[in-house]
């Protein structure tokens, strides 16, 4: 019993420390690249027309879908428009209108017609970070995901946007895509 319950003790102190180096492991968030340059300001960026090439790859890596993107962005103020024609290579077409608010700070928020809520984004340095959930047409169904989405503005004229498609708290596919003015 004894040999037992000493068994029982090392394990949970050995659970506890895992658990405790798992807690300490942070994730990364926006502001790590507030040194980085260039500067992303989505008013600069997303002005004008816009050409964007991606894929869309599954929980295990494989890419199941292409296409590209034409996009037409406008800002009045603090408020811009940005409209996207997507292509896809099975042929289907899909259209988005994003409506987006520069707020204080490098946050920005952003609506569209397939987006649920409200988008959340914030900017800094290079990078931009959007988290919003969305109503994706998957085969005929909707589903509705959760994006984390990130932007890095690599040079004056090339975005690369990296996000993970997340249902239950599992990502469940990737996109990358590359927008370019």
């Amino acid at each position: 019993m004894r040999l037992l319950t000493r068994l029982i003790g090392q394990k949970l102190l050995l659970g506890l420390i895992m658990i405790g180096l798992l807690s300490s492991c942070s994730s990364v968030e926006v502001t790590d690249y507030k040194d980085t340059h260039p500067t992303l300001v989505l008013e600069s960026f997303f002005n004008g027309p816009l050409k964007a090439s991606g894929i869309v790859h599954d929980f295990s890596g494989k890419v199941i879908r292409k296409f590209n993107v034409t996009m037409e962005a406008s800002w009045q103020g603090n408020e811009g428009v940005i409209n996207e024609w997507f292509v896809y290579d099975d042929g289907e077409t899909q259209t988005r209108v994003w409506r987006i608010k520069a707020l204080e700070e490098g946050r920005y928020s952003g609506t569209a017609g397939d987006i649920i809520g409200t988008a959340d984004g914030q900017s800094s340095g290079s990078a931009l970070r959007w988290k919003y959930d969305m109503l994706l047409p998957v085969d005929g169904d909707e589903y509705q995901v959760h994006f984390d989405d990130w932007m890095f503005l690599v040079s004056d004229n090339t975005i690369i946007n990296q996000s993970d498609i997340i249902k239950f708290g599992i990502t469940v596919a990737q996109v990358t895509l590359v927008i370019q003015k």
